[in-house]
């Protein structure tokens, strides 16, 4: 297979690019290196796959290049490419997450339309769609209200995917990610900064009261979900994906705490504006539409995160 991933130089769509090229696959990987965070973290991101035969990099933004041409002859698209971060999302930085989530997708679905090779575009949703739900686990059918203008951008990206598919035939299936967590994660995500900041023996700082849950995603886990469902999801599908437990952030901390080896200090912060109580998947539909299972434990993915965050800052591990 030929294979299209935007957003390649990112968390996710780095690790999926060099999983697709692992599995014998060609790979075009797409990014325009936005600024949320530092150049030199993606590029670093790439570094293994820049040297695979098997992948072509492009640096491209899908508003100014016509996507067409990038989707030439490919037989599997992962849109993985998106403005991230929900409390970034208010104000006038709104305007970038329009621009990037939602024309961006815009722009590939419609592409995706003409595009003869096409099997699937597999579209990187969020559990941040859904808001806070009446009642846990959260379904694919329970009602969605975004608590984040973040939230709202993915959402109407992934209603896009569906129209598209109902209305033009395109192959698509929307993934809703649970909190991915791993090595190469970014900088503003939670996981990262426990782990600099316990290692450097620093204070971490946590908003609310560390009570709130979240269903915890490993990114191996995240990458499988893609493939299979590239693979064998019908189109217009939208499928939970979730790391299989759900587990406070104070738990969190404790195993944080026990994976440094030392004690760590923690200073608990207002709730921002945006922020989600409680999150946990029910992935009964993915289970049952690609066989998706999550296999890490979240101590076994931790660990895997405090040894990368350790290399990446010149730190000693536990």
């Amino acid at each position: 297979m030929r294979a299209l991933v935007t957003g390649a130089a990112g968390f996710i769509g780095s690790h999926l690019s060099e999983r697709l090229t692992a599995d014998g696959h060609d790979v075009v990987g797409g990014d325009c290196f936005i600024d949320y965070y530092a150049r030199s973290i993606k590029e670093r991101n790439l570094e293994r796959l820049r040297a695979e035969p098997r992948f072509t990099f492009v640096e491209v933004d899908l508003n100014t290049l016509d996507p067409k041409a990038l989707l030439a002859g490919v037989d599997w698209v992962f849109h993985q490419a998106a403005q991230a971060g929900v409390r970034a999302s208010w104000g006038d930085s709104f305007r970038i997450y329009t621009r990037l989530n939602i024309d961006a997708t815009q722009r590939l679905l419609e592409a995706a339309k003409s595009a003869d090779r096409l099997k699937k575009l597999v579209y990187a949703s969020s559990s941040s769609v859904y808001g806070d739900a009446a009642t846990l686990p959260m379904l694919e059918d329970h009602p969605t209200h975004p608590l984040s203008p973040y939230g709202v951008t993915k959402l109407a990206a992934e209603h896009l995917a569906v129209l598209y598919t109902k209305n033009f035939g395109v192959p698509t299936a929307s993934l809703r990610y649970f909190t991915v967590y791993g090595p190469r994660q970014r900088p503003d995500m939670a996981f990262h900064k426990f782990f600099k900041a316990a290692l450097a023996g620093e204070e971490i700082s946590v908003y609310g009261d560390g009570t709130q849950t979240r269903d915890f995603t490993y990114v191996s886990d995240a990458v499988e979900a893609n493939v299979r469902a590239a693979a064998s999801a019908p189109p217009g599908a939208v499928l939970n994906i979730g790391g299989g437990s759900r587990v406070s952030v104070r738990e969190v901390l404790a195993m944080v705490e026990e994976l440094v080896g030392r004690p760590v200090r923690v200073r608990y912060l207002e709730v921002q504006h945006g922020d989600m109580k409680d999150t946990v998947a029910d992935t009964t539909r993915a289970r049952e539409l690609i066989d998706y299972r999550p296999l890490v434990s979240l101590r076994d993915g931790l660990a895997r995160e405090r040894d990368w965050v350790a290399a990446l800052y010149g730190m000693r591990g536990a």
